[in-house]
């Protein structure tokens, strides 16, 4: 397996890109630059099997057409945030881009539950994890022991919760009852920033302790 992080769009994003040995490829959260992450897939010689959204803020979707559509995809997301893909306002492009507001057809499967899901080759646990938006999920791939967080914990933070839809406190429930319960050395691939680890995050992370 192989695993890329990509900082893409306005506030550079991380995207990753998950692989196996014969080149299929799951994206996920393409923020922008879908030009740029074109060449990156064309010139790895992946070929893209689906887009998962940890959640539909503005700065995690800004390519997903694009990428969609060149490879004819799926794309993943919360049915806690279905029609944010579409709206401006809800997607947070209408408040933050000025006259570039994103705008992006729906998701194709809206997750509902928590259980495995398969796309392709790949399995993936799926963890509800809201608080920083209110369909935000988090991806955990076990065979290579690292998780999607998108934007609900970070390197020595947590997801802002001002925005709306945001709550402090299920953010912070989120974090300790899913993703703090995996094994300590599992990555943590993050929004933005750094990846990190489960143990770093409980030694260090001044925003959990004392919860």
């Amino acid at each position: 397996m192989n695993i890329h992080q990509i900082p893409l769009g306005p506030l550079q994003t991380n995207c990753y890109v998950l692989s196996n040995d014969k080149g299929e490829a799951v994206i996920f959260d393409p923020g922008g630059n879908a030009e740029q992450l074109q060449n990156f897939l064309t010139e790895q010689q992946y070929t893209p099997v689906a887009i998962l959204l940890t959640h539909a803020h503005f700065d995690h979707i800004g390519a997903v057409d694009f990428i969609r559509e060149k490879w004819d995809i799926p794309v993943y997301l919360h049915e806690n945030e279905k029609g944010w893909l579409s709206d401006p306002a809800q997607n947070g492009s209408m408040y933050f881009m000025g006259d570039e507001e994103v705008k992006m057809k729906e998701a194709s499967h809206l997750v509902v539950k928590e259980e495995p899901i398969t796309v392709g080759p790949f399995t993936f646990t799926v963890f509800f994890t809201p608080g920083h938006s209110p369909g935000s999920i988090s991806y955990y791939f076990e065979k290579e022991n690292i998780v999607f967080s998108g934007d609900a914990l970070f390197s020595g933070s947590i997801g802002r919760t001002d925005l709306p839809g945001g709550n402090h406190e299920q953010l912070l429930q989120s974090i300790h009852s899913k993703l703090l319960e995996l094994p300590e050395e599992t990555v943590v691939a993050s929004g933005h920033g750094p990846t990190t680890t489960i143990g770093n995050e409980m030694d260090s992370n001044p925003f959990l302790s004392g919860f």
